[in-house]
């Protein structure tokens, strides 16, 4: 999962120089200090560890894009995963607020419609069903795979998949949702796609993009 990281980091730079314009990305709700509320989650606190949450995708808008935007994309990434994964959850362990970090991607979703400049909370996703979503595409873009199907092996891992930090980390996560404006209806993608095909797919398609942010812990002692 690094490996796909740091690839996808490269890419990200690779696929939007000197944009046209921006877009400008709202969270429709969001808690006290910009926090992801509890209800996107796909954990929660729970005596110091962690339970289930609501799991629903967030309700979010974007401004149109420019002139030539014939579709839109969206990725919801987390850049503050511990790099070493056996660390998580761990009983008698900490993971220190500067131990090193790695990207997630929680959602990622494609050909996106030009139409379709917002979504309601739970569009892409409501509750946590074994596997994730099919990789389809819908009335609101076509899914890829979640960065959970990098290491579990039980389903397609599409749609929206919720912040869910260590309950052991000691740092506070960022949970930034990007949105791309693009000059094509359909781009080239495999049929089970990750961010990184789809920063590869885009490269030269790119018109427009701008970025929201939220935070979430389920650490009372996180700190940022």
């Amino acid at each position: 999962m690094l490996t796909i990281a740091r690839t996808a980091i490269i890419l990200a730079f690779a696929a939007s120089p000197l944009l046209a314009a921006d877009i400008k990305v709202v969270f429709e709700n969001s808690g006290q200090g910009g926090t992801l509320p509890e209800n996107n989650a796909s954990c929660v606190a729970a005596g110091g560890k962690a339970a289930a949450g609501g799991n629903k995708s967030p309700a979010l808008s974007w401004s149109k894009g420019p002139e030539g935007t014939r579709s839109y994309a969206l990725a919801m990434t987390d850049p503050d995963v511990p790099q070493d994964l056996s660390l998580l959850n761990k009983d008698g362990t900490v993971i220190a607020s500067d131990a090193p970090r790695m990207e997630f991607t929680h959602w990622i979703l494609a050909d996106i419609p030009a139409t379709v400049t917002q979504l309601a909370e739970g569009a892409d996703g409501d509750g946590l069903p074994q596997g994730g979503l099919p990789l389809e595409m819908t009335g609101h873009g076509r899914r890829g795979k979640n960065g959970f199907a990098a290491f579990l092996k039980d389903g397609p891992y599409g749609g929206y998949m919720g912040a869910c930090p260590p309950w052991n980390d000691l740092r506070i996560h960022r949970y930034r949702i990007t949105v791309y404006a693009l000059d094509t209806d359909r781009l080239m993608l495999p049929d089970a796609f990750t961010r990184a095909d789809f920063l590869a797919a885009a490269k030269g398609h790119v018109l427009a993009s701008g970025a929201a942010e939220l935070t979430y812990t389920i650490n009372a002692k996180a700190t940022k």
